[in-house]
């Protein structure tokens, strides 16, 4: 067997190579730029992207300011709608407790009680009734939500602390007036022992299911 190595170099020989090593050097050649175009491609990506994302956090950052400004509008509105249920409220709800057996001589808007021991002002009562023998504290809400009931049996807790630190005597009864009242909600403040009163049109109804038990304090 012949040595391959040992054998003369010919025309033939030398050329073969050289165009072998000639179509290399052109799939190297492709390879570099088929890869500085990918380069390119990922980085303008990346630019993209860049773009992209610093677009989406100025976007956030612009919803975020607009739901605040959403969020505060919709407290003001709120507010203004709560003050104007109370002057709906106020005018005829003594009568409204009288015709049902009450006999209040008192009403005061916007009670203040303050804590015995530190004087804070600790509760503030939307409409105060009152008589010698019974004190109905009413909560006003321009939407009446199952919190707003829970709130409202610890504000009569307090009442009732300060009503003893007094030597108040008076049976205390809580009621909620609403404009906007599901039924879910106005169910769980009856099953609180509230009294709850709705609006009705341009007046409030004060409307006791039967068997209604009023809770004291």
């Amino acid at each position: 067997m012949s040595n391959s190595y040992n054998e003369p170099l010919t025309f033939d020989k030398v050329w073969a190579a050289l165009m072998e090593n000639r179509e290399y050097q052109k799939e190297t050649d492709r390879l570099i730029k088929e890869t500085d175009r990918l380069i390119r491609e990922t980085g303008q990506e990346i630019k993209e992207t860049d773009r992209l994302m610093k677009e989406t956090r100025e976007q956030m950052k612009e919803t975020d300011r607009r739901m605040k400004e959403t969020d505060k509008k919709i407290g003001d509105l709120g507010n203004r709608f709560g003050e104007l249920a109370e002057h709906l409220v106020l005018p005829g709800i003594m009568e409204k407790f009288n015709k049902i057996g009450f006999e209040f001589t008192i009403d005061s808007q916007n009670a203040k009680f303050r804590d015995p021991e530190t004087r804070r002002i600790m509760a503030e009562i939307d409409i105060l009734l009152e008589n010698g023998e019974i004190v109905i504290a009413v909560e006003v809400k321009s939407k009446l939500q199952e919190k707003d009931v829970i709130k409202h049996i610890a504000r009569m807790d307090f009442l009732r602390k300060c009503a003893d630190a007094r030597g108040d005597k008076r049976k205390y009864q809580g009621a909620i007036a609403s404009a906007i009242t599901a039924k879910e909600a106005r169910n769980y403040a009856l099953d609180a022992g509230f009294y709850v009163l709705e609006q009705s049109g341009d007046t409030i109804k004060l409307d006791l299911p039967e068997g209604f038990v009023p809770r004291e304090w």
